[in-house]
């Protein structure tokens, strides 16, 4: 690179000049993270385990105390807030009316552009409006402004530039309240903690605000987040009133099939969640275990004894906001490459581990000069149940291939209709949307359609969004958006199919290998084309492997409970073997010079008598499987020692009376079949039957 990347907080690039201490003294407590690379401690076999067992030992004891210290953290409790706004209606009526009119008077401002014709001349400046409302309205309404910067498919250019603003650049408090907050969380004065720290925020957030500071001890930059006062009575508030407007809708409003009280009731959980900081500093260390091993994430570290429930220190990482184009490209780094990344990331978290980051917007994910795409806020988490991940994949093939009927049955796998409802009806609302919404190839789908489409369906049978769904429609629609503010014609979906088609191949779940089963065949034939299809864009996943693919369908084939997939498979195999046995024939006959044919008094026309449709099926199907095979051979991961493993299953496998019989079947069937094939040809030859034509040269 030509220069360095400016230096980031976890929340901005912007720097302040910093506040010197000259107090002298060692800190209370140290950590493990904060030890520089390198130290005495790193080196030397035995000693390096000790002092490791040492290090992690007093992590704990670190981390212990920041939870007593954060023991009186706010929990969200409804019923708890309902007791304590019915006793206060003035307060909640004032509330109410604040946001009615704030919101109300923005929407009568924008009905009257629209009237006179003004929407395109005044966009930059309701933009700036809308800004400055969701700012005075509070962090409810941040949230829900931040969640609108990143669609620029909903929301105007001008629009997203000012909400944009939203994520880390918001009005401050004053930094006495805050350096207050810290000696008082934290039990210790600023200087016995740091030897310097900026004198005002690097960046301001919807629930603290943060500084940079340098460790007193280690002399470690850290990013020092300090938490907003008086927030936790604000958003209780916005809440209590969210819930009301919630049980309204649910009881009047028909239209909609969600239980709306359910999921602001989850989203309130998660945000009271970001105010317990601890909180925070335990996710982004699970997190980090979960994915410090991939070469292209970065997870910042924690440091525990500095940490409380309203204040949270870590390592400071140096990047650029992944919305920052003109500095990626500046850096020689192309944003579309690093969404790429953290849509492979996310489809890690959701659909392995099903932990995942349920608000990665742009304030929350910076770019290392290296190129890795650093995750630095870790307040709102969520979990995939592990049902619903198996049923998400197969969800999601099953909508690229148009088998409808299988997705309405993914509808039971993922708790959106109860098992007693019948999913049939469902079957022609998703065919007469997605055949009008969605072209013939995966290339064209875009996540936003997809959503609108569902919304549809939802709309008109008796569905039910479990709340977990609405934030991973949240984390994938701000990566698309991200996505799309660099290209417009980017699809997310195309971008993932990726990793479901390698993890259908590979993942030797039973819900999985029973969907690959049900999309390889159709009414007792097998499908080649939609095996091609997954191998193609499953081999675009940096992560497949031939060997994967293989052993699952191998040991799934010789199951002692597969007998009716092996009969498929055999009926299907012989059709391989005739198609390669007589298109080959074919090929070699036509290889042979014209006068050598006449020579040998050979029919000229070709060695057998068949139909053009038969002829063309033929030659298809063994196309299509050596294509196939060239696709696993020229894999990027092939290598022809990856099929001893699969080999050496194979031999012990054949052992078994399953794969004798199935050897049997296949020769005889074989066998029988080309000598049908023959005595055909015989009978053919013999009548001339004149409505055949012979194949071609």
């Amino acid at each position: 690179m030509s220069a360095p990347l400016a230096v980031a907080s976890p929340f901005s690039t912007r720097l302040r000049a910093p506040r010197r201490f000259s107090g002298i003294g060692a800190p209370r407590a140290a950590l493990l993270e904060a030890r520089p690379r390198g130290s005495p401690a790193d080196a030397g076999g035995g000693a390096v385990l000790r002092a490791s067992a040492a290090d992690r030992a007093a992590e704990i004891q670190a981390e212990s105390r920041a939870l007593a210290r954060a023991v009186n953290s706010p929990v969200y409790s409804p019923e708890l807030l309902a007791r304590k706004y019915r006793s206060r209606p003035v307060k909640v009526m004032r509330r109410a009316l604040d946001v009615l009119i704030a919101l109300g008077v923005f929407a009568l401002k924008l009905l009257i552009d629209q009237r006179y014709g003004r929407v395109d001349q005044n966009r930059r400046k309701r933009g700036v409006e809308l800004r400055l409302i969701l700012t005075r309205l509070g962090t409810t309404f941040v949230k829900i402004g931040q969640g609108l910067s990143t669609r620029p498919d909903i929301c105007p250019p001008e629009y997203i530039e000012e909400l944009s603003q939203l994520q880390d650049a918001l009005p401050t408090f004053p930094d006495s309240d805050a350096f207050a907050c810290i000696e008082s969380e934290l039990e210790m004065p600023l200087d016995s903690i740091f030897s310097s720290i900026s004198a005002t925020p690097v960046a301001a957030a919807s629930l603290g605000q943060v500084y940079k500071a340098r460790l007193k001890y280690c002399g470690q930059l850290v990013a020092i987040k300090v938490q907003r006062p008086g927030i936790q009575e604000a958003i209780g508030l916005d809440f209590y009133l969210m819930r009301g407007l919630g049980f309204l809708i649910n009881k009047y409003v028909s239209g909609i099939t969600s239980d709306v009280v359910a999921l602001v009731d989850e989203f309130a959980r998660r945000v009271y969640q970001e105010l317990n900081y601890v909180q925070e500093g335990q996710n982004a260390r699970r997190f980090k275990k979960l994915y410090a091993d991939k070469e292209d994430i970065l997870v910042p570290d924690i440091f525990w004894d500095y940490t409380s429930g309203k204040v949270l220190t870590m390592e400071w990482i140096t990047g650029v906001k992944l919305n920052e184009l003109d500095a990626l490209e500046r850096h020689g780094l192309k944003v579309l490459d690093l969404v790429s990344t953290g849509i492979q990331c996310s489809l890690r978290q959701l659909l392995e581990s099903g932990y995942f980051h349920a608000d990665p917007h742009p304030g929350n994910l910076l770019v290392t000069p290296e190129g890795r795409l650093a995750f630095i806020d870790f307040g709102m988490m969520s979990e995939t149940p592990e049902k619903a991940r198996y049923a998400i994949i197969g969800h999601i093939v099953h909508l690229v291939n148009r088998d409808y009927e299988a997705m309405a049955r993914d509808y039971h796998a993922l708790d959106f209709l109860s098992p007693e409802v019948d999913v049939s009806p469902i079957v022609p609302a998703l065919q007469n949307f997605f055949d009008d919404a969605l072209n013939a190839t995966v290339s064209d789908l875009n996540f936003k359609s997809i959503v609108d489409g569902l919304g549809t369906v939802f709309y008109q049978y008796p569905f039910t969004v479990p709340p977990y769904y609405a934030l991973i429609l949240k984390s994938l629609t701000v990566l698309e958006g991200l996505a799309l503010h660099a290209d417009p014609n980017f699809k997310v979906l195309a971008a993932s199919y990726p990793y479901f088609a390698k993890r259908l191949l590979t993942d030797p779940n039973p819900y999985l290998r029973d969907a690959l089963i049900e999309l390889l065949f159709k009414d007792g034939r097998f499908r080649w084309n939609r095996l091609e299809n997954l191998l193609v864009q499953g081999s675009k996943d940096r992560d497949f492997s031939t060997k994967d693919a293989l052993q699952p369908v191998l040991r799934l084939l010789l199951d002692p409970h597969g007998e009716e997939l092996r009969v498929l498979v055999i009926k299907e195999a012989v059709y391989v073997v005739e198609a390669i046995v007589l298109a080959s024939a074919i090929d070699t006959y036509n290889s042979i010079p014209y006068f050598m044919r006449v020579l040998l008094n050979s029919d000229t026309n070709g060695p057998f008598i068949m139909s053009n449709v038969e002829l063309k099926s033929l030659m298809d199907l063994r196309d299509q499987v050596f294509r196939i095979w060239g696709l696993l051979q020229t894999s990027k991961s092939f290598d022809p020692q990856l099929l001893q493993p699969v080999l050496q299953i194979l031999v012990q496998v054949l052992q078994q009376p399953e794969a004798r019989s199935l050897g049997v079947h296949l020769a005889g069937g074989v066998t029988h079949r080309l000598a049908a094939r023959m005595l055909q040809q015989l009978l053919l030859r013999t009548s001339k039957s004149p409505d055949l034509a012979f194949s071609p040269l």
